[in-house]
């Protein structure tokens, strides 16, 4: 009786163990290459071109603002191993096992024909087919199948190829730079190419009092990691002297005006050195008289006969 329990116990569990060990059909092992490159930053920095001259002698001035970074690039080449198998499904040995017995006698049949031919059989005829149709008379395995078949990572092989310094320098674009001017802060954009157009008599600086002001302090930030570059412009004594001059020139009421006040502001700004800005006035002024042929005419000949008279 203890016998026969011990021979009921082993086949219990034999039985169990060719249900668990049988039920993958493994496969082939799959490799897959993979080169990665991996970014560490280690320098980040910013820098704010003023130009020349170092002090300003007009009062347009176009301040580049330039980000330079220092990464170490490194090149990695990564190999991962795949072990892959056919889960197992019961219900498939309903047609497997029929169709591995005949894929054993078509195995054998080859094999037999193989000897006869001398080995020129494929391979996949004489090897493949009975191994297809052991798998499918076991009714504790499935054939092997790609279609279904279910893959776990084995093994991640990382190897270090190469590593290299990478510099980057780009323009600060559309980001804000911050300008004190005297007791006033004022928070300006640069373009997409990373330049600031400073202008003294536009924008912020046109309801301040620009004549009292020495220098102007430029900061540009970096809000992720907090780096900062600052530059100091000095303002020259002879450009603050114009600067009151040149603003009531350019702002003050146009259209209460005649011709004559017209020229007079436009000459003006020339013989102050303000070159730009007299251009910028007179085409404003062609503008304003587009409507009135008659009157543009005659201001574009009285600043044509002053020129000449002078």
């Amino acid at each position: 009786m203890l016998n026969r329990r011990i021979v009921v116990s082993t086949s219990a569990a034999l039985c169990a163990a060719l249900l668990l060990g049988g039920c993958a059909n493994h496969l082939p092992q799959r490799s897959e290459h993979e080169a990665r490159v991996e970014r560490k930053l280690l320098d980040h920095s910013l820098r704010i071109e003023l130009g020349e001259p170092q002090v300003l002698e007009l009062p347009q001035r176009r301040i580049r603002v330039q980000e330079q970074m220092t990464f170490e690039v490194t090149d990695f080449e990564v190999t991962r191993r795949y072990d892959r198998y056919t889960p197992y499904q019961p219900w498939r040995e309903l047609y497997e096992i029929p169709l591995g017995v005949v894929a054993v006698v078509a195995g054998v049949g080859a094999n037999v024909l193989n000897v006869v031919m001398l080995g020129n059989m494929p391979e996949s005829a004489t090897r493949d087919w009975i191994s297809y149709g052991f798998a499918g008379i076991n009714p504790f395995m499935n054939a092997e199948s790609n279609g279904r078949s279910q893959q776990n990572l084995a093994s991640l092989d990382e190897q270090r190829r190469d590593a290299r310094l990478e510099y980057t320098s780009l323009p600060w674009a559309g980001r804000p730079v911050l300008v004190s001017a005297g007791p006033h802060t004022h928070e300006l954009s640069t373009d997409r190419h990373g330049v600031l157009r400073l202008n003294l008599l536009d924008g912020p600086f046109a309801d301040q009092d620009v004549t009292q002001i020495g220098k102007l302090q430029l900061s540009v930030e970096d809000e992720q990691d907090g780096t900062r570059a600052e530059a100091t412009l000095l303002v020259s004594h002879k450009l603050r002297g114009k600067l009151q001059e040149a603003h009531d020139l350019i702002f003050d009421d146009l259209e209460g005006d005649d011709v004559a006040q017209w020229v007079h502001r436009v000459r003006r700004l020339s013989e102050l050195g303000l070159e730009e800005e007299a251009s910028e006035l007179e085409q404003s002024l062609i503008e304003l008289t587009r409507n009135d042929p008659e009157l543009q005419q005659h201001f574009l000949q009285s600043l044509i006969e002053g020129s000449n008279g002078n």
